[in-house]
């Protein structure tokens, strides 16, 4: 029984909850340091493995299929087209962001296929308690992954981590920051727009088949969407996480195929842009890619208008070696053994097994990583009763 619960006056109630909400305990930090700290061989990363994946249609609606699954028709000429971002963006249909969804669809696609987790395809018996455990020691969003790794070369976004011990399992849940909340709350319009570029210039290449057309003049939303769930291991650390991704690639010829990512970018004017394009973008263009075995990625280059001209492929796992050429460049391997120690630290940090505790992580560039102990049922709390009660 929660503390709240314990309580009939709501005078009480309220003040229990401010009190509550004050309630803290610092743990000790984790040093970011000197990046030379994590300039070690690269630790072993297990090659992702699909496990599943799930769709979200147009309500944001959980579906275990592929129906919301894009296949890539690529364009004739890659360095010669005309794709106008702008087109429809009064009509599109935008995702309601008052609306928390936390972890929650990656907890949805757990309870539908809780067989994937069995202990007992392992050699165990599969008794009550193996079957509650996981057999993973975190679970996340590719995205907040895609963060950490970045954490070593990042100077202006900071981030804030929510983690939960949980039947032997870390779940990991990324929450706004201020900075994040103040950057969202001063937007213009025209900021809104750029954001929505991305959706759109994945009509221009995509279609529902392999057959199919892409249509641009259609209206567009970023209310769809496919997940691939993937299982992997970064040393120590048994990972199961899930990403969005956009397109998949099938050969008519061989009929092999593989999942793509598209991304686009500003067109290069002079060659600063170049060095920053490779210093700040690809490190997070390989990462995020990189982490679900992606090992494709489609760019377009734009101008201030909106309009791509053309196209350029990168193959994931030699994105480091473009990079480089720059001064001080970043290292894969750096990003690595940053994630690792830090998912150690975790482990050191967190010990206490209950779903209503919650730890939080922060960081700001240049800063080591702070942890707070919140109280029983803080906001933070984000495993919901519907997931712990099944």
């Amino acid at each position: 029984m929660s503390i709240k619960r314990g309580y009939e006056d709501g005078s009480a109630n309220r003040r229990l909850k401010e009190i509550r909400s004050d309630s803290f305990l610092k743990m000790a930090g984790f040093r970011v340091g000197d990046k030379r700290s994590f300039d070690k061989e690269f630790p072993h990363f297990r090659e992702p493995v699909e496990i599943g994946h799930f769709s979200l249609d147009i309500s944001r609606t959980f579906h275990c299929d592929k129906s919301q699954l894009k296949y890539f028709i690529k364009p004739k000429d890659f360095k010669n087209v005309r794709f106008d971002l702008t087109k429809g963006y009064s009509e599109m249909i935008k995702k309601d962001e008052t609306k928390t969804e936390r972890i929650n669809d990656i907890l949805r696609w757990i309870l539908r296929n809780k067989e994937t987790f069995n202990l007992a395809a392992e050699g165990k018996s599969a008794d009550s308690e193996t079957i509650r455990n996981l057999n993973t020691d975190f679970i996340c969003w590719r995205g907040l992954l895609t963060k950490l790794l970045c954490t070593p070369y990042e100077n202006r976004d900071d981030w804030k981590i929510a983690v939960t011990l949980h039947n032997g399992t870390y779940y990991l849940c990324e929450f706004d920051t201020e900075a994040k909340k103040k950057e969202k709350a001063e937007r213009t319009e025209r900021q809104e727009e750029m954001c929505c570029w991305g959706w759109k210039f994945e009509q221009y290449l995509t279609a529902d088949s392999p057959e199919g057309k892409p249509s641009p003049e259609a209206v567009f939303n970023n209310c769809e969407a496919f997940g691939t769930v993937v299982r992997s291991r970064l040393a120590s650390h048994s990972l199961v996480f899930s990403g969005e991704v956009d397109a998949i690639d099938v050969d008519p010829r061989t009929g092999k195929s593989h999942y793509v990512e598209f991304k686009t970018s500003r067109e290069f004017s002079h060659p600063g842009q170049h060095v920053s394009f490779k210093r700040y973008k690809l490190i997070k263009m390989w990462a995020q890619s990189f982490l679900v075995g992606i090992p494709e990625i489609v760019c377009g280059f734009r101008d201030d208008e909106g309009t791509v001209h053309r196209l350029e492929t990168f193959q994931t796992n030699k994105i480091p070696y473009v990079a480089k050429d720059i001064r001080y460049p970043w290292k894969a391997n750096v990003c690595f053994n940053f994630l690792d120690q830090f998912l150690l630290y975790i482990k050191a940090t967190v010990k206490e097994d209950n779903h209503r505790l919650v730890h939080l992580f922060e960081w700001n560039p240049g800063m080591d990583v702070q942890c707070t102990k919140l109280a029983l049922d803080s906001d933070y709390t984000f495993l919901p009763d519907w997931y712990i009660n099944s």
